[in-house]
């Protein structure tokens, strides 16, 4: 996650003032105007439910290379789990564990054992060095040093900070967009980034379920977005599907589109999973596919340890 850009103390207060507050509050100066909170009182003081904020994502994507020889040339996909603890003062452990590459599809399986069924692969198709395996690895877990705080919109937080972010749209929005502003994001970037900074209160933080539902109202808002109706993740569980589209860019004479599909429980407000996708020139790109599937999200008072296989 971006890290702060501001070495100032961040937003704690929004309200009447909003734009004399936000500026005042994240670049530490001596706010202008007493305003009232615009949150959810309740969810103030919501105390931590458990020691950690845990999260356990798997993430699979499709490496860049293909691999084989001649007409025995296939695609193969990554995976790994990564788990994250962070206590209310921000303390945090992260834990990995690599779970082996597969090929991609039918086609590629069939490519695959026509090439020798390689358990490993030390090169690729065009020769470039790699180290990959079809097995699981060991996995490590370690503290993250030197970190003492939550961190959105590339602002410092505090636990009680993060209970107390704006619980309803339109103040969230206003929030992340002074947040994006004092980070000096540049103009026609700033939807953007709030709208990241908005996904990405769906499980990184332990931000209490009013904001959480405040961030799914207001990314509904956002340009780009657009609501799918019902699906299911990998996992096989029902969400409320999102697409995040973002402007085509051009390089080189090519026309560059990405997108992000996001699954939401709504019961929960937590995140299921989220695709990123790419197409070049109106074609999509296979090897510019990744998405993350979020296992678990919430509180637990289980010790960090390395990532235990699926």
């Amino acid at each position: 996650m971006k890290l702060a850009t501001a070495p100032a103390r961040p937003l704690i207060a929004i309200g009447t003032g909003l734009t004399a507050v936000v500026t005042a509050a994240l670049l530490g100066l001596p706010s202008p105007v007493q305003a009232p909170e615009t949150r959810l009182t309740a969810a103030a003081s919501a105390p931590p439910e458990g020691t950690y904020w845990h999260t356990r994502v798997l993430s699979q994507r499709t490496n860049p290379r293909q691999f084989g020889s001649g007409a025995n040339r296939y695609w193969v996909v990554e995976q790994d789990l990564a788990e994250q603890w962070t206590m209310p003062d921000g303390s945090s452990w992260f834990g990995v564990r690599g779970l082996g590459a597969y090929p991609k599809s039918a086609a590629d399986r069939k490519a695959w054992r026509r090439d020798g069924s390689p358990a490993k692969w030390t090169r690729t198709a065009d020769g470039q060095y790699v180290k990959l395996s079809t097995e699981p690895d060991k996995g490590h877990v370690s503290p993250v040093r030197g970190r003492n705080t939550f961190f959105l919109a590339g602002q410092k937080l505090r636990y009680d900070e993060v209970q107390r972010l704006p619980a309803d749209p339109n103040g969230l929005k206003s929030w992340l967009t002074e947040a994006a502003r004092v980070s000096r994001v540049k103009e026609n970037g700033v939807d953007r980034y709030v709208t990241g900074a908005l996904s990405g209160l769906f499980h990184q933080l332990p931000a209490p379920k009013e904001v959480r539902t405040a961030a799914y109202q207001a990314l509904l808002t956002m340009p780009g977005v657009r609501a799918q109706g019902r699906t299911k993740d990998n996992a096989g569980r029902t969400g409320a599907a999102l697409s995040v589209d973002y402007p085509e860019t051009v390089q080189s004479g090519d026309t560059i589109k990405t997108k992000t599909d996001l699954i939401i429980d709504t019961d929960t407000m937590l995140l299921l999973s989220r695709t990123w996708t790419t197409r070049l020139n109106g074609k999509l790109f296979i090897n510019k596919i990744s998405t993350e599937t979020v296992l678990q999200a919430g509180w637990t008072n289980a010790e960090p340890a390395v990532p235990a296989l699926p």
